[in-house]
């Protein structure tokens, strides 16, 4: 999803900094999109799960490089699918780093700075999933909700200076996030219950550069969520039994 957005935004124009931390892939995405546009790319290799990822990034752009972007855009995330345990605690703690603090304090760091000069674009990935809270995804639904609420609040305080804040809500998309066989990813997309990340970056940045403030592509969206609210809590029970 990540260069699928770095893909788009340089076909704008825009020059890039990409930060990660699969330093490979960063170098390869870099080749591609100087290879396809004619844009500066900076690459920058980064766990943004550690708790002072964002303070660093945000110093590292605004100092070492004398960058203030016009665009963020918030799409690092992590997902497992399975009932917590103690032994899952490293992986829960960097979830909620990574979607939760780390978000935060790069949306007001960037933000305000944005706030400051009167302009800019802040893009959050939060997920279908925030209306959806289940086992299985327990932290990963959580961070999400916060995300789509945390977003849209802050949306309303810098909208009025210039600066837009919008939050993505997806639908299944088909990236390696979610690990799912290849042949199904395939049929789902071909059913239309899947989307490309290109079909969702093309409608993430519409609505950014419109400054909405919440959106949530994909008609699943629209039935899915109300559906599973309606399930009795002891049929999600039983459901759960069966899949774990």
């Amino acid at each position: 999803m990540g260069l699928e957005y770095a893909r788009q935004l340089a076909a704008k124009g825009y020059d890039l900094i990409l930060v990660s931390n699969r330093d490979e892939e960063l170098s390869a995405a870099r080749e591609e999109i100087c290879a396809a546009w004619p844009v500066k790319v900076i690459t920058r290799f980064q766990d943004l799960s550690l708790p002072d990822a964002a303070d660093e990034l945000f110093q590292w752009c605004t100092g070492e490089q004398q960058i203030l972007p016009d665009v963020v855009v918030n799409n690092a995330g992590m997902f497992f699918f399975k009932e917590l345990e103690k032994a899952d605690m490293d992986r829960v703690q960097a979830m909620v780093n990574l979607h939760v603090n780390m978000v935060t304090r790069t949306c007001l760091l960037f933000g305000l700075a944005m706030k400051e000069r009167g302009s800019g674009y802040l893009l959050i990935m939060s997920s279908m999933a925030a209306r959806i809270p289940a086992p299985g995804i327990t932290i990963y639904s959580a961070t999400k909700a916060y995300l789509r609420s945390f977003g849209r609040s802050l949306s309303y305080e810098l909208k009025p200076c210039g600066v837009g804040v919008t939050t993505v809500c997806p639908a299944a998309i088909a990236t390696p996030l979610y690990r799912l066989d290849q042949k199904k990813m395939r049929l789902g997309v071909r059913l239309g219950l899947i989307r490309t990340p290109k079909w969702l970056v093309r409608k993430a940045l519409k609505a950014l550069f419109r400054k909405r403030r919440v959106v949530s592509p994909a008609f699943m969206n629209v039935w899915l969520p109300p559906l599973i609210g309606l399930l009795p809590g002891s049929l999600e029970a039983w459901l759960w039994k069966k899949l774990k």
